[in-house]
């Protein structure tokens, strides 16, 4: 199996990219859990988009970073951390956390590093976007916060990274939430060639590859994000409000270089630091995850991402996947807020 590749390279555009790609890498299999479908629940009726902010934002010391993060619910309740993706920020979550604040969770979503008021505390700290410092961060946070066990739940980078602490750090993971599935990559399989079009899908990464596309993310961020929401999510009719919130989150000073190395990372054009490659030696190998956990896909998501039976059986604990209906893109949590809230609940009670 070579689920590493695919998952590594969801973020094709267009479903004859994906499929082109999943058959290449001979990632069709059976799956081990039917589609679920989410139980009744006792969450408020809400129309995507009712709320525009969140409270107060905080900060805190956690590892290399002073990460700034997004806090709503009872400070005793049950711990959800969300984690966005790119180019994403907290505001992917802004209804999902008073839902599930509304349940009784203590709901954090922190910017990731490169984004919003986060900042590294060093000048000299290396501006890298490998794929398990993103995870060491969140258990530095979880550390600073005295977080035990969270309830982790992300999309895009995000699920990446819950997929990695679920994996690499199950005794912090009481149960995980994962659009797309499972998306641990390894730089080594990222060697291995697509098919013409879906190389072509890829044309933000070989851009990035090249000093001009660093110097040109840099000058059109703005634009080059807004792109992208489009074309992830082409059926998402996001209003100038909506993406100018989270676009004020792409200005943070560190955000094109951590974008930049995280992409050159992984196919090999950039080098990670040496003290995360034990962690990335384990990454490489495809870790399979015993926590209990719910996997998610839109109907409309417009970034490739293998069918649920390619990754079914990455998961030996309790699990279940769920098709989200109604024209929903890449950017599930804003786009269907009730329903990823929703696994959440029912992903606690597995």
């Amino acid at each position: 199996m070579t689920e590493a590749i695919n998952h590594a390279r969801r973020r094709l555009f267009g479903t004859a990219a994906a499929a082109l790609a999943v058959a290449q890498l001979g990632m069709i299999g059976s799956a081990t859990a039917q589609t679920d479908k989410s139980k009744p629940g006792g969450l408020p009726v809400i129309k995507p988009g009712t709320n525009t902010s969140f409270g107060p934002l905080k900060q805190i010391n956690a590892g290399v970073l002073n990460i700034g993060y997004a806090e709503a619910g009872p400070a005793d309740g049950p711990v959800v951390i969300c984690l966005h993706g790119w180019p994403y920020d907290i505001y992917s979550f802004v209804d999902v956390a008073p839902l599930l604040a509304s349940a009784g969770y203590r709901v954090v979503v922190p910017y990731l590093r490169g984004y919003g008021t986060t900042r590294f505390l060093s000048d000299s700290t290396p501006r890298n976007g490998q794929q398990a410092v993103v995870a060491v961060d969140v258990i530095a946070l979880m550390d600073a916060l005295k977080i035990d066990k969270a309830i982790m739940a992300g999309f895009d980078w995000g699920a990446r990274t819950v997929n990695i602490l679920a994996a690499l750090w199950p005794e912090r993971c009481k149960a995980m939430v994962s659009v797309s599935g499972y998306l641990i990559g390894s730089r080594e399989a990222n060697k291995t060639p697509l098919p013409p079009k879906a190389e072509l899908a890829w044309w933000y990464q070989f851009y990035f590859a090249t000093e001009r596309g660093q110097a040109g993310y840099e000058m059109y961020r703005h634009d080059f994000n807004k792109l992208i929401w489009q074309l992830a999510s082409p059926k998402w009719n996001f209003d100038d409000a909506t993406f100018e919130r989270s676009a004020k989150a792409f200005d943070n000073p560190d955000h094109v270089s951590v974008v930049i190395h995280n992409y050159r990372w992984r196919i090999g054009l950039a080098e990670g630091e040496k003290q995360y490659d034990d962690l990335e030696k384990r990454l490489a190998e495809g870790p399979l995850i015993s926590v209990p956990t719910i996997t998610m896909e839109g109907d409309a998501n417009g970034a490739a991402h293998p069918d649920s039976s390619a990754y079914a059986k990455k998961f030996t604990g309790k699990y279940a996947h769920r098709l989200i209906e109604g024209g929903i893109g890449h950017n599930l949590p804003q786009e269907a807020p009730a329903a990823f809230a929703q696994a959440v609940i029912d992903v606690d009670g597995f």
